[in-house]
């Protein structure tokens, strides 16, 4: 998915220039047309992709355990996955003897989702936590709640090794419980890895203005992907420095944290929310400068100016990037020629021709005689 969208001169939208990434499975379509609403030229590739629930024997595992033995406590973790639980267990016929083995349990919710999921089979739960996390469940029980007694947990997201399930159940383990874990929609990396290659390689080369998360599989994916390609050390150091990195919530930012990124998040853990936030937080991490006149924002792959998207090709922009690390900064003809690899000074001449063209106003590239070139940064 991929487009580019500009609006009225007098009040662009707020992404205009800016290449966002899409890195979800499901709802792919919807961030990114939230993204593009608000001028965002969207890359979508998904990161990851749902083992079919039926074909899921660990999910299989989990139910039959569940049938054999009910719960004396259930605690679902995603409405989604509880949903997904009981149309598997309905597509093998065993719908009717799992609602039996909920019969008798105590339920805790851990969020709305949850709480609709369930009330939508016909169950109630008896609490839960106004913060929609584990650790607030895990908080809310005690020993005298589940030592010695079987608690079902629905688990979810867990890929490569990494999984966000495991401090809850180590939590109630150590509290005594009989834990039962039933992974819903596990992970694996999608099978035609082509167009997610290709965005891991954009995020190295710094191509992107900034990446998205919906899920912590999803990043984990795509930490574990880069090592495979050999490109982990700048697809990190990118993540770090030039490439924005936005989270649908603190869980999905937990293993892109313990890689060394930095991840922004809403309040709350909506696609509604990450959009807006990637278009009030982003503009104000890339600022536009005041230059010959004009508005010029020059972001990881592409120029704005005056709130209109400019088509600037590839040699020109990079020569711009290299105006734009320092502005107003004299840069050397002997620099530019390594920026575009040419040997011909020349060739610089040139580009910085193409360059003034794009822009649409010559004034905005300055020529320091005998020096080099700067961008013409109006007086503060």
């Amino acid at each position: 998915m991929s487009s580019a969208t500009t609006g009225d001169r007098s009040a662009p939208p707020s992404l205009a220039g800016f290449t966002v990434a899409v890195t979800a499975a499901r709802r792919a379509e919807e961030l990114g047309a939230l993204l593009m609403r608000r001028g965002a030229r969207v890359v979508a590739a998904p990161a990851i992709e749902m083992v079919p629930l039926a074909d899921d024997p660990a999910l299989r595992a989990g139910t039959d355990a569940v049938i054999a033995k009910p719960p004396d406590l259930l605690i679902p973790t995603t409405g989604i996955g509880f949903r997904g639980w009981i149309e598997a267990a309905d597509e093998w016929g065993l719908a009717d003897e799992l609602m039996g083995a909920f019969a008798g349990a105590r339920i805790l919710s851990r969020g709305p989702k949850v709480t609709g999921a369930l009330r939508a089979a016909g169950l109630r739960e008896e609490w839960s936590p106004e913060s929609e996390s584990s650790a607030e469940v895990l908080a809310h029980l005690s020993p005298d709640d589940v030592a010695g007694r079987r608690v079902a947990v629905q688990l979810h997201g867990a890929i490569d090794g990494w999984d966000p399930n495991r401090d809850f159940v180590d939590g109630l383990i150590a509290m005594g419980a009989d834990v039962v874990s039933v992974p819903v929609y596990s992970w694996r990396r999608p099978a035609d890895l082509g167009d997610f290659d290709a965005l891991i390689h954009d995020v190295a080369a710094r191509r992107l203005d900034a990446v998205t998360f919906t899920s912590g599989p999803a990043a984990v994916s795509m930490l574990t992907r880069s090592t495979q390609l050999g490109v982990r050390e700048p697809f990190v150091s990118a993540l770090r420095e030039a490439v924005a990195v936005y989270c649908v919530g603190p869980v999905t930012a937990a293993p892109l944290e313990l890689a060394g990124v930095a991840a922004r998040w809403p309040e709350r853990m909506r696609l509604g929310a990450l959009a807006r936030l990637v278009a009030e937080d982003l503009p104000v991490r890339e600022s536009e400068l005041a230059v010959a006149g004009h508005r010029l924002g020059v972001h990881a792959s592409a120029v704005v100016v005056d709130g209109e998207v400019r088509d600037v090709p590839a040699s020109a922009l990079r020569l711009l990037k290299a105006l734009a690390q320092r502005p107003g900064t004299v840069v050397s003809r002997t620099d530019l020629l390594a920026v575009i690899g040419a040997g011909d000074e020349h060739a610089v001449e040139v580009a910085i021709g193409r360059l003034r063209t794009a822009l649409g106003c010559r004034e905005m590239i300055a020529t320091v005689v005998k020096r080099g070139y700067r961008l013409a940064l109006d007086e503060q």
